[in-house]
């Protein structure tokens, strides 16, 4: 039934339906950065892809102005995660009378968040066999599918340099401010001890906060990370309560103007959270 479901989209977008930008280009639309960074490299110039996030921005907390609501509703394909990681996108795609594809759909997603009893986690591009996985759905979609099998092909490589890098670690603890990397954990043999839960703006008690303190002593961990598009205090008061130091690890939900500007994409910004974590665990 799901490959029913992916030809009948595919048909659609190659088809039929959906705007054009300005140069006559069909819109494929993206809830957020990473599904955009696919869609873009697996449909080429002769699809204009559109982010609904801007850069820099959180995309938990998204609202689509009336002109982003058009935008979806006019588009040849809209593509998003399900189970709430963006409830006004997913809400807009459901509403739409065009074809959407939920890339969580089929995933098997128990694995990094239902099992810390936290529900389904969404974050499924951090772990890059994952993310391959929804490239080569993507591709399907849009009738690219030897494209997607070259990006599929990147992520698979990506995923050779973490196992690798990620291989002879003297500590395994990944202390990180929220629940985000769950999949990276489970996929390259680390524990996560997330100090929030899947929502970055989660807020503890005090008393919470203590727990947390243990918790981190007790890990042995020298390192708490913190994200970039999320306040660092909690990671910072933590780390400095546990006698640890902190370090950016990167979700990739959103790059910001500056990663931009800079060149960044979803694989250079994954191979800085991959230095990163050597340094931190002491990687050999």
């Amino acid at each position: 039934m799901r490959a029913l479901a992916v030809l009948v989209v595919a048909l659609l977008v190659a088809g039929c339906g959906g705007t054009s930008d300005s140069d006559g280009r069909p819109t494929v639309v993206a809830g957020f950065y990473p599904l955009a960074w696919a869609a873009q490299h697996i449909a080429g110039p002769g699809v204009h892809v559109v982010n609904m996030t801007p850069a820099g921005a959180e995309p938990h907390d998204l609202e689509l102005a009336p002109s982003d609501i058009e935008a979806i509703d006019d588009a040849q394909l809209v593509l998003y995660l399900g189970h709430g990681f963006q409830p006004a996108v997913e809400k807009a795609a459901e509403d739409r009378s065009g074809p959407s594809l939920d890339l969580l759909a089929g995933q098997r997603l128990a694995a990094a968040g239902e099992e810390e009893g936290m529900g389904v986690d969404p974050h499924v591009w951090l772990d890059p066999v994952r993310f391959a996985r929804i490239a080569v759905a993507i591709g399907a979609a849009l009738h690219r599918e030897s494209a997607a099998a070259t990006v599929a092909a990147r992520l698979y490589r990506l995923d050779a340099e973490f196992r690798a890098g990620l291989r002879g670690c003297e500590r395994r603890e990944l202390v990180t401010s929220h629940a985000a990397f769950g999949y990276l954990a489970k996929r390259y043999d680390l524990s996560q001890v997330a100090l929030t839960g899947l929502s970055p703006e989660a807020e503890p008690s005090p008393r919470d906060l203590e727990t947390l303190v243990d918790r981190v002593r007790e890990s042995g961990a020298t390192t708490v990370f913190f994200e970039t598009l999320v306040s660092p205090r909690l990671a910072q008061t933590v780390a400095r309560e546990a006698g640890a130091k902190t370090a950016v690890l990167d979700p990739v939900e959103g790059l910001t103007d500056d990663e931009v500007a800079a060149g960044d994409d979803y694989v250079t910004v994954m191979r800085r959270n991959l230095s990163t974590l050597r340094q931190a665990l002491a990687c050999r």
